[in-house]
């Protein structure tokens, strides 16, 4: 399969939006479904192109993906200080799964992330039951960094994202 990827384009941003929400709903990553708060961040791209670089992965005009990447511990980082960067609503069509999309588009990351001046690592945040995505972080050289696991709702007491990380 030949896959580009590159930068998001303004007229891709709600199908991009449309494909990570469902990705995360169908995968049962929405802890209230379709009434989850998140559901409309994951949605809002532009917002997302705004304060980081919005990267999609297509193949012959076909959207088959998308990845947030946040240099430099900017405004859409959640885990990333200085010197990090860090990967965030990384999904792929349903149709497009078992490709190698969602692992170009984090190869992609870290391309971006060592020509970030003063980037040294590369940090990202998952939830326990994306185990397809685990295997993709470890392939590429991820590893676990428990002691950066975090909480996005505190008041939730069951709701742990796990944290990875990668040393450039």
């Amino acid at each position: 399969m030949d896959i580009v990827i590159r930068q998001a384009a303004p007229g891709e941003y709600e199908a991009l939006g449309e494909i990570t929400a469902q990705a995360y709903l169908r995968d049962g990553l929405l802890d209230f479904g379709e009434s989850d708060a998140y559901l409309a961040e994951l949605k809002d791209v532009g917002k997302r192109a705004a304060a980081a670089e919005v990267l999609v992965a297509v193949r012959q005009d076909r959207l088959l993906g998308g990845v947030t990447f946040v240099p430099s511990g900017g405004p859409m980082a959640d885990i990333a200080g200085p010197g990090e960067a860090e990967i965030r609503m990384l999904a792929v069509a349903q149709d497009a799964r078992g490709r190698g999309v969602g692992e170009a588009l984090v190869r992609a990351c870290l391309d971006r992330a060592r020509a970030v001046r003063g980037c040294v690592r590369v940090v990202l945040s998952t939830q326990r039951s994306m185990h397809t995505a685990h295997r993709i972080y470890e392939r590429v050289g991820f590893a676990r960094a428990p002691e950066r696991d975090w909480n996005p709702i505190p008041h939730l007491d069951d709701i742990t994202l796990l944290a990875y990380q990668l040393t450039l």
